[in-house]
């Protein structure tokens, strides 16, 4: 088996050594961080490369949520971490559920905050929290590994598949590898393959860096735009956000502000006769209604604010 790791890690992009930061020992502080920003400028072109993937997964994504499925992501070490974090953003930004997003990590929820190096090679311990969370094919999981071969993740998008769900998995390994002899068991259990050519890393394998900012950004995408999709946004406004801190119930009033041009205390008031509902207090405040009308009109309109906006809510 370490033989055989070792053949597949001389293989992958994630590994090898960049030519470009070879001395970077010797430098300077501002030339060290000149050729770091440099590298990171490689990133957002590797995500715009991989859209057409992105949109083929997001698209999995819309079509499980519509149906009362999760989006589940998988991972180890910051791939997990991210993964977490990106789920835990979605409650207060979008009103949703917890179980709606939801990510595991390898090692458990303390990995998350303190690193557990050899968790990540149990693909027994992800087929079992794979199946703990009850997948079905109304879900959708999503492995997240900078390499291919994580076994954490390989083992759990392995366990969801046979499960029936769909899967996503984003690498930051070019997709000519995954088309290797080395990878054909990960291959079959994919659906969308999202594969970010960032290049070798700035430190040899160090890939929190170029690596961990293209999957972030993938991950913003995906839900983002799954949640535009559900109608959670109007115009460029969180309008489901929940108002459970002292802040968020100021951008809620703001919120309400901008998208109708009433004023601070128009706002607020309408705001409390909606049960703190932004999309009602809008709705209310454009249709000059009561908050039971704007409700009825959000409904017939799907949840999209701009809907319930036109004449008659028609779609």
């Amino acid at each position: 088996m370490g033989k055989e790791l070792f053949r597949q890690l001389q293989l992958l992009t994630t590994e090898k050594i960049n030519p470009r930061t070879e001395r970077i020992d010797s430098m300077e502080t501002a030339d060290i961080l000149d050729l770091i920003n440099r590298e990171d400028t490689k990133v957002a072109p590797a995500v715009q490369a991989e859209i057409p993937s992105i949109e083929r997964a997001i698209n999995l994504v819309v079509a499980a949520f519509k149906k009362g499925g999760r989006l589940i992501y998988i991972g180890a070490g910051t791939s997990g971490r991210l993964g977490i974090l990106d789920a835990s953003e979605c409650p207060p930004t979008y009103g949703t559920d917890p179980s709606m997003v939801q990510g595991v990590i390898a090692g458990g929820k303390s990995a998350a905050f303190r690193s557990r190096e050899g968790v990540e090679d149990n693909s027994g311990r992800a087929a079992r929290e794979i199946a703990k969370l009850n997948v079905s094919k109304r879900d959708v999981v999503c492995g997240i590994a900078a390499s291919f071969r994580t076994p954490f993740v390989v083992g759990g998008i392995t366990k969801a598949k046979q499960l029936g769900a769909r899967t996503i998995y984003i690498t930051t390994n070019p997709r000519s590898i995954l088309e290797l002899s080395a990878f054909s068991e990960i291959r079959k259990v994919i659906d969308v393959a999202i594969c970010l050519e960032v290049g070798p890393e700035v430190i040899m394998g160090s890939t929190r860096m170029k690596a961990g900012t293209a999957q972030k950004m993938v991950l913003n995408m995906i839900t983002t735009t799954s949640m535009i999709k559900l109608g959670k946004v109007y115009r460029n406004f969180m309008v489901d956000l929940r108002m459970n801190s002292r802040k968020l119930e100021e951008r809620a009033k703001r919120t309400v502000m901008l998208a109708t041009g009433v004023d601070y205390t128009t706002a607020a008031r309408t705001l409390k006769k909606a049960g703190n509902h932004v999309k009602t207090a809008i709705v209310m405040i454009r249709k000059n209604c009561s908050a039971p009308v704007a409700r009825k009109r959000l409904k017939k309109a799907n949840g999209f604010v701009r809907v319930a906006l036109e004449e008659g809510a028609k779609r």
